[in-house]
């Protein structure tokens, strides 16, 4: 089966691969104890194959794409963080944090939660703490999007780095439309990704919960008409 590889390993893939080859062609040729060659040879192999599992890009479709106020995981990953907090960035209340931590061995596209219009986009610089800790999500670097669900709420996506996580990219921009099965960015190697949703959304997830990204239905909007006041 054909493996598609994200855009974002397809040069990391190829200069890795070149960089393998060329310590372990020379190491089988001129070193004579075979097994350290033979054992160098195995280790760049598991390398490699950890390296394109964790650029591989699985083709998702949301079941529920046919209901604008469904909430689809952005990562795949496990549930790390589901309580209320004050969101000071943009939306400057009280919201519902769902934080989705992501290990190396997880897939690390990042789709958009929910359909609506990019309203906000920004990088904001910072430290690389593990992203499993409550305050990675306001001190590590990170990438904040804001997105006008279809029942005209503001939900705050925002995607942060951990220990290893050293670049964070994100493609929409302000104006922009978004639906289920698009992507709005990429985090490299282990990081972590939240979303704030309105209090009173349906939560159908619960901490440690495994989810998939672009496919899991972790939460439901409210219809416009019943939001509390």
């Amino acid at each position: 089966m054909k493996v598609k590889i994200h855009r974002e390993g397809q040069n990391i893939i190829f200069v890795l691969l070149f960089i393998l080859l060329a310590i372990n062609v020379p190491a089988y040729m001129f070193i004579d104890y075979r097994p350290i060659s033979i054992a160098m040879i195995v280790v760049s192999v598991v390398m490699f194959l950890l390296v394109v599992n964790f650029f591989r890009l699985p083709k998702r479709h949301f079941k529920h794409c046919d209901d604008p106020l469904a909430v689809v995981a952005s990562v795949d990953g496990t549930v790390v963080a589901l309580e209320e907090v004050y969101e000071d960035e943009y939306l400057h209340c009280n919201m519902i944090q769902l934080s989705i931590f992501m290990s190396v061995f997880n897939v690390h596209a990042n789709w958009t939660p929910v359909a609506g219009l990019v309203k906000y986009v920004k990088h904001h610089a910072g430290r690389f703490m593990a992203a499993y800790l409550p305050k990675s999500s306001t001190e590590n670097e990170r990438s904040a999007i804001v997105i006008e669900a279809a029942n005209g709420k503001d939900i705050l996506v925002r995607q942060i780095a951990g220990a290893v996580a050293r670049r964070i990219v994100t493609y929409v921009e302000p104006g922009e439309s978004v639906d289920f099965d698009d992507h709005i960015g990429f985090i490299k190697f282990g990081s972590r990704v939240d979303v704030y949703l309105p209090l009173d959304t349906e939560i159908y997830v619960k901490l440690g919960d495994k989810t998939w990204g672009g496919e899991t239905l972790v939460a439901r909007l409210k219809p416009a008409g019943e939001q509390k006041a």
